[in-house]
């Protein structure tokens, strides 16, 4: 009887826990189902509203899958001109799409940005130049149709000029393979986002996302064809907008707004700074190292604050220091910037503002080159803007040319 007994609970017991179990399983996935929806509706909702601002011409929108989005994603944030940079799936029927279900879909950024800031050539060259073009079958490490390359246009002139930058890289023979990217119409396709854990990856993860970019042998690979690339210099100029080269869309070239700049003017640029830039600026916020715009830059020039334009480092005082972010011996003086202590990280660190804007910077630290003073001002790209050699005559800095060395 006791023995009854015993197998009877044993039973029992056994049948709560696969109860339990299969209850987890059910409510994982149900769990997980709900919050794709709210996700998917969040950003559903927000790109409604963008694309509103399409339709009405104030902004542009373009898609580009280039393997892995946290990537790709990560090199069109800092991005001048860009107001949005989403993660998520393009290029594909399936629906009801989520990361471990999105069949045919690519990985794909959806790139919102204004074309008065920026243009659609400058965001071609930078997505060329953060990819293998000749892979096939996915990008690096990653592999299948989700990892798949293609550039998705909206209108006659993106698909013109997509055409024309890869016909550029088909000619100038830099691969010994053929350029595999594909040129699609994005017309008849809908984006769905990726959940919210993969948006912004490279700053929320920046260690992670560093661990995967250098693993996944994307980070060699870029070094070695894309550091110093000519390429596309003149696709670049040709027909360019000379107002695109400015620091502020609302500087009138050769004009010094930072020497008269109002609230209001202030008020009015920081609505045109993409999410990083305002939230590095005006919130203290930090880039991801390694995958900024001018990490490697080492083109001469002078770099300006982003918001006000004013006059912040020179080329001639860069260097590696191998942090992932823009270093510099010295500003081009030390009236042009302020210097204040946080305890952010809750410990002392000085960091560096612009005076006229008042734009967060980065950091001083004292670990510099000890035949250079020994001083390291670490800055974020997203706080500045760069103004090569060429420009700065026009540009209302020609005063600063004979400080390069």
């Amino acid at each position: 009887m006791n023995t009854k007994k015993m197998l009877l609970s044993l039973m029992l017991f056994g049948g709560f826990l696969l109860c339990v179990y299969f209850g987890s399983i059910i409510y994982q996935k149900t769990s997980s189902k709900i919050n794709n929806e709210k996700n998917n509706i969040k950003y559903s909702m927000n790109i409604q509203e963008l694309d509103k601002k399409v339709d009405s011409g104030e902004l542009q929108k373009a898609v580009f899958s280039g393997g892995c989005f946290w990537c790709t994603e990560a090199v069109f944030n800092p991005e001048y001109g860009v107001v949005h940079a989403l993660s998520g799936f393009y290029g594909g029927t399936a629906t009801n799409v989520s990361y471990e279900n999105h069949g045919d879909h690519r990985e794909g950024v959806l790139i919102y940005f204004n074309n008065a800031s920026t243009s659609y050539k400058k965001l071609l060259v930078n997505y060329w130049k953060h990819i293998d073009p000749t892979q096939e079958n996915g990008q690096f490490a990653d592999t299948g149709t989700s990892y798949k390359t293609a550039i998705y246009y909206f209108n006659d002139e993106q698909k013109k000029l997509a055409e024309e930058s890869k016909k550029i890289l088909e000619d100038s023979k830099k691969f010994n393979q053929p350029i595999a990217v594909e040129i699609l119409d994005g017309a008849p396709f809908t984006f769905y986002p990726a959940e919210e854990y993969h948006q912004d990856y490279s700053i929320k993860n920046p260690t992670r996302y560093e661990y995967y970019k250098e693993g996944s042998g994307r980070s060699d690979f870029i070094h070695k064809y894309w550091d110093n690339d000519t390429t596309f210099d003149t696709f670049l100029k040709e027909g360019s907008n000379p107002n695109a080269l400015a620091p502020s869309p609302t500087e009138r070239v050769g004009e010094r707004v930072w020497k008269n700049l109002t609230q209001e003017m202030k008020a009015n640029r920081l609505k045109e700074l993409t999410d990083l830039q305002f939230k590095v600026t005006q919130k203290e916020g930090t880039e991801s190292p390694f995958a900024n715009e001018y990490d490697k830059n080492y083109e001469k020039g002078i770099y300006v604050d982003v918001v006000s334009g004013e006059p912040l480092f020179l080329s001639s005082d860069k260097f590696d220091s191998g942090t992932g972010w823009p270093s510099f011996v010295k500003p081009i003086s030390e009236e042009m910037v302020t210097l204040k202590t946080d305890y952010f990280l809750f410990y002392p660190r000085t960091e560096v503002r612009s005076k006229v804007a008042d734009s967060h910077l980065g950091h001083v630290f004292d670990d510099g080159p000890t035949d250079r003073g020994g001083k390291r001002y670490c800055m974020n790209s997203a706080a500045r803007k760069f103004i090569p050699l060429a420009d700065m005559e026009k540009m209302g800095y020609g005063e600063f040319i004979g400080l390069l060395k």
